[in-house]
């Protein structure tokens, strides 16, 4: 299978020979508002620290604990609101898809179109995806083996793109727990695309909330310098301001105002893996 060192996503190259990238924004698209305010927040903290940065957020959260639970604005107006936030920061932009035939509109407005971890073997998602041309980042399912997603990388490159990025996000442990092997970035990065670890969903307990995923936000920091430690290219986290107040994902969301000390200190270890090959 064709090997990848490193995958563009707009003015942010991921990968070998580039800079530990950061993936970050809120769960879903609160609103326009919030959404911008993010945005802009986390581009001055990127530009200061030094670091490239992706912005994320959902237009629709489909697999909710709950059917009360909020989804978000949808497709079309979260489209807008995503357009939006990249006229007034000029980020690259991620956003997941749930749907094959969500890939052609998220595409004309995103940089990159991310395969949720529940949906990463559905075929027909990952091929219209794929033949976007767009970047492809597929989050590995909490019921595979690293080395599983060999397959679903050749569904996206074998339907013409090359252009994968692949998310360790946890592996599913007993009831209502996630637990991420330190193994798996190695494994994954065998495979020959570029690897980025998502912390804060890795930190979920799913489902263990009344109708919400609870989680353990307290272990962000160690989580993620153990992943960067481990030579990832990339680190995904989501971020909000008041984390307790957050539409989804509250309990392990990375309150903003720790944001840039916290990728201080992931640059340098970052740093220091570099220096020593």
């Amino acid at each position: 299978m064709q090997r990848v060192a490193a995958v563009a996503a707009g003015s942010v190259t991921v990968g070998t020979g580039h800079p530990l990238a950061f993936v970050m924004g809120p769960c879903v698209i609160e609103s326009e508002a919030h959404a911008i305010d993010t945005a802009v927040a986390l581009a001055a903290i990127a530009k200061r620290v030094g670091v490239p940065l992706i912005f994320k957020a959902s237009f629709d959260k489909a697999n909710r604990t709950s059917i009360k639970s909020f989804r978000g604005p949808g497709l079309v107006e979260g489209l807008k609101v995503l357009a939006k936030v990249k006229a007034r920061t000029s980020l690259p932009i991620l956003t997941d898809i749930h749907e094959p035939d969500q890939a052609a509109a998220a595409a004309a407005v995103v940089d990159v179109l991310q395969i949720p971890a529940f949906l990463s073997r559905q075929t027909d998602l990952l091929v219209a995806a794929a033949k976007t041309g767009k970047a492809v980042n597929v989050k590995k399912g909490q019921f595979l083996a690293p080395k599983d997603m060999k397959h679903v990388i050749a569904k996206v490159v074998e339907s013409g793109n090359a252009r994968v990025l692949v998310t360790e996000r946890g592996a599913s442990f007993g009831y209502n727990n996630l637990v991420v092997d330190p193994r798996a970035f190695p494994m994954l990065r065998e495979l020959g695309y570029p690897v980025i670890f998502d912390v804060t969903h890795s930190l979920q307990l799913p489902g263990a909330g009344e109708g919400v995923t609870a989680g353990l936000a307290q272990y962000i920091e160690p989580m993620a310098q153990a992943g960067v430690a481990a030579g990832v290219d990339g680190v995904f986290m989501e971020v909000h301001e008041d984390p307790p107040k957050a539409k989804s994902d509250a309990a392990n969301a990375l309150k903003l105002d720790l944001v840039e000390p916290l990728l201080r200190r992931l640059l340098a270890i970052d740093n220091i893996v570099r220096a020593n090959g």
